[in-house]
């Protein structure tokens, strides 16, 4: 058998502007996920770590120090996370990085959240025992990406199945939590007096609130209400009058459900 892979990658050109990715059949009838980059591909796992292992029997390395906090004294473990063990976890918080960019690549979106769910875990793991504060620094940077991802996939689950109180919600709370964190470790303006600008994960996330409402499907009422906005703005006060006419008659339709609060399943928060 060759071990060349030039045929697997030949017809499947890289474009370093697009994230490439594609489900196959592996031989053994299993379901894989590929991720096409400059020098070749990533080839993972869907389920469990992306390279397939089970690191001290768990699923995870996340997994193993959320079950070892979970049956420690106090729900604390009782020792610090020196250079080679945050080494193994920069490891997989890559493996999942790149999953998470593939999932999103192929619109898996409930992908993208579990395993952005995952890496949130393990930054919280690192940041609260690591005996390095530069090491654990270098994972807490990574914060911003994956809430804003994980509230950007949550938010499409939502649309999709037309719950868009609650999409835009999770965005607003995502958009809460990035401005806390910029807020409590960066300086808000640069050396000369000049402001930062705003970091692309807030702006990303801001921008997607205004998708969410241009996509949010308008009732009946809200259609009448932006025509005669704009009846009123024409000076067409004729048809500004039926109009009128019409949004009485609607009396008790528009109706708006209220956003149900999204705990992350399995999260760290759920074990305390």
């Amino acid at each position: 058998m060759s071990k060349d892979i030039s045929s697997l990658v030949g017809g499947w050109p890289y474009d370093p502007n697009e994230v490439s990715a594609r489900w196959i059949e592996a031989d053994d009838g299993t379901r894989k996920l590929q991720l096409r980059l400059d020098l070749g591909l990533f080839q993972m796992e869907t389920e469990g770590r992306p390279d397939g292992t089970r690191p001290r029997g768990a699923l995870s390395l996340c997994d193993h120090y959320i079950d070892e906090e979970r049956r420690a004294p106090g729900n604390v473990l009782p020792y610090k996370l020196d250079f080679d063990a945050c080494s193994e976890l920069q490891q997989e918080v890559m493996q999942y990085y790149y999953r998470i960019m593939a999932f999103y690549a192929l619109g898996d979106f409930k992908g993208v959240v579990r395993d952005c769910d995952h890496n949130l875990d393990l930054i919280d793991i690192v940041s609260e025992y690591a005996l390095d504060d530069e090491v654990a620094w270098q994972f807490m940077q990574l914060y911003p990406y994956m809430r804003m991802m994980s509230a950007r996939a949550y938010a499409e689950v939502c649309m999709q199945s037309g719950r868009f109180d609650e999409a835009g919600k999770t965005v607003r709370e995502g958009v809460k939590d990035l401005e806390g964190f910029f807020a409590e470790n960066y300086e808000p303006a640069n050396e000369d007096g000049s402001p930062v600008p705003p970091p692309p994960e807030l702006e990303t996330l801001r921008e997607l609130l205004v998708q969410v409402e241009r996509r949010r499907p308008r009732s009946e009422a809200e259609t009448l209400r932006e025509e005669l906005a704009r009846a009123v703005e024409l000076e067409n006060y004729e048809k500004a009058a039926f109009l009128r006419d019409q949004l009485k008659s609607l009396k008790g339709l528009d109706p708006r459900g209220t956003g149900k609060k999204r705990n992350r399943p399995g999260g760290r928060e759920s074990s305390n």
